[in-house]
């Protein structure tokens, strides 16, 4: 059986949704904190356990029965991510568990700008020390964040902190590669290369893709990184999110999401989704 974790977010999500394709539901288990939004996925016989990374004792419990384990990063950055991590690993090895695979980053590495690639090479490390055979999806960056930029420009003004190319990538075709490696031992072992989109843009790119495509006119705006961070923080966001999301754009002015890699392509067998699609995609949906 294939255990999912995090499976009522996007990418577990998705992910399940192409197990299902492939596996009976009775040979599919999602591993979550709310059972109850998974209800739909019981209904078509999915065994839908109750697992929490902060505590070790539920994850063991919702992972037995599994010979793979899909492990969906955690929401949070910093040790507190990596030591959930390190949780859900442990309990992969208490219950028997033969072989898990991570959901990693393109630019995983410990001198990292983004606050999650360091976390993301750390918990490899705890990987490569568990004995367990393993696999990380060195994902490239989730391209969801165009919608959400496009939506919070004021007057069509995309106001960012200076930034670099992103080889933006949709959940659905990183849902699709980790279905195919978690259905199959010997498509990789250890990090993948860079599972990326299929070329690399900078905000400034996506304001005139977005204007030519949308017949909205957007117009790039660099904004200071304090400015950007206080401009988060007075809308809510909590002060260290904040401080947080900045390194994105610390790490993508460094160059270090300036990667096209064909992997991807050449593992699902078709081109991944291009950022054109993306942005069509996300201003259908207002």
């Amino acid at each position: 059986m294939i255990v999912v974790t995090g499976a009522t977010g996007r990418l577990g999500g998705l992910t399940v949704e192409r197990l299902l394709t492939q596996l009976p539901a009775s040979e599919v288990g999602v591993s979550v904190r709310s059972p109850e939004k998974a209800a739909p996925l019981a209904e078509r016989g999915v065994q839908v356990r109750s697992g929490d990374y902060t505590d070790p004792e539920s994850m063991a419990k919702s992972l037995e029965g599994a010979r793979t384990v899909l492990l969906v990063s955690a929401s949070v950055f910093g040790a507190e991510g990596v030591r959930q991590h390190g949780n859900v690993i442990d309990a992969a090895k208490r219950a028997g568990v033969e072989r898990v695979v991570y959901t990693s980053h393109q630019a995983a590495a410990p001198d990292s700008r983004f606050v999650a690639c360091s976390d993301h090479i750390a918990t490899e490390g705890l990987l490569a020390d568990s004995g367990l055979a393993w696999t990380s999806l060195r994902d490239g960056f989730h391209a969801t964040s165009i919608g959400f930029w496009l939506s919070m420009a004021r007057e069509g003004v995309l106001s960012l902190p200076e930034d670099g190319p992103v080889s933006w990538t949709t959940h659905a075709d990183l849902a699709e590669a980790a279905a195919l490696i978690l259905l199959d031992d010997g498509l990789a072992d250890g990090p993948t290369p860079p599972l990326t989109g299929p070329e690399a843009l900078d905000a400034a790119a996506l304001a005139a893709r977005a204007s030519a495509l949308t017949g909205t006119t957007y117009r790039r705006e660099v904004v200071a990184d304090g400015e950007f961070v206080d401009g988060l923080v007075d809308h809510g966001t909590p002060a260290p999110m904040a401080e947080a999301l900045l390194t994105m754009f610390l790490a993508s002015r460094a160059g270090e999401f300036d990667v096209v890699d064909p992997y991807l392509a050449t593992l699902v067998g078709h081109p991944p989704t291009s950022v054109d699609a993306t942005i069509s995609a996300a201003a259908a949906t207002g």
